[in-house]
């Protein structure tokens, strides 16, 4: 019997605080088939003619605000200018994607919820098929991004897919980690069978930490490159609507906080040939 409880919000309704516009890059409206969806995603290319590496960027929920289209500027600006392309996917049921929102499906089926993150991970990986016929995109060179909600479809995609030479977790599922034990057990059954160097991020004052650090700690027992980083206490700007303090802190608000460690990080292992998919290992923690 499906176990029920009341399902804890994922992330902050948008990209920045409220109001405020997402700073300005150029991006291409793209459309990719995931199955029998029709999803949309915003394409950014880096000036020249590449190929280029790139990163797959998977954001967040934005209750209330589902359908409206938000390409996450700041994430393809910051992205591009270090050398990479970008590919933003909006969720099934987000912007102009085919399909009903999570809430819509779920309801407040924990359970539920585990089914419904895999089938969203079907439309990451359906985004690698697209990858492939993009001219300037070297799918050889890939990586794979995302926060709260993105964070955790980050590491479910790394766990089936050995496409990604790097993955960035941005306080995935730290809203959500204390209240709903079967994604607890998927994340730690995606930690247990990635292999993909992953940089794992959070700040003190998100709901928790410990989607994180369980995460990490189960990637240094195995030896799998990674790092950690735990960044003090963030206050977002007044009038943002988030569920913790510190989950704003990978929203535009907080990109000074966090930009070189992502640059870097993703420079260690996508400059890297793809023979050499390990790369060197990163420091394991920072505090």
């Amino acid at each position: 019997m499906k176990r029920k409880a009341a399902v804890v919000f994922f992330c902050i309704a948008a990209a920045t605080a409220q109001g405020q516009p997402e700073t300005e890059s150029a991006y291409s409206e793209v459309f990719y088939p995931s199955a029998n969806l029709r999803i949309q995603a915003y394409l950014y290319k880096p000036d020249g003619d590449g190929p280029f590496p790139v990163v797959i960027y998977n954001h967040g929920s934005r209750d209330g605000r589902e359908r409206a289209s938000v390409p996450f500027q700041y994430v393809g600006k910051m992205l591009t200018r270090a050398g990479y392309a970008v590919l933003v996917p909006e969720r099934r049921g987000y912007g102009k994607s085919d399909g009903s929102t999570w809430r819509e499906e779920v309801g407040n089926d924990q359970y539920r919820l585990t089914i419904r993150l895999q089938a969203e991970t079907d439309d990451v990986l359906a985004a690698v098929e697209y990858l492939r016929t993009v001219r300037f995109a070297d799918t050889s060179r890939m990586g794979i991004m995302g926060w709260s909600f993105g964070g955790i479809v980050t590491m479910l995609a790394a766990s089936r897919s050995t496409a990604f030479l790097a993955a960035v977790d941005q306080a995935g599922g730290a809203l959500s980690w204390d209240g709903n034990p079967h994604l607890r057990s998927v994340l730690v059954a995606a930690a247990e069978k990635a292999a993909t160097p992953t940089l794992f991020m959070v700040a003190k004052n998100d709901r928790t930490t410990s989607s994180i650090t369980t995460l990490a700690e189960i990637f240094r027992k195995r030896g799998v490159p990674h790092r950690m980083v735990i960044y003090e206490p963030f206050t977002p700007a007044p009038g943002t609507r988030v569920a913790a303090p510190g989950h704003a802190v990978f929203s535009a608000q907080g990109t000074s906080v966090w930009e070189n460690d992502v640059v870097q990080f993703l420079s260690l292992h996508l400059s890297a040939a793809p023979d050499k998919r390990g790369g060197a290992a990163a420091p394991a923690e920072q505090r």
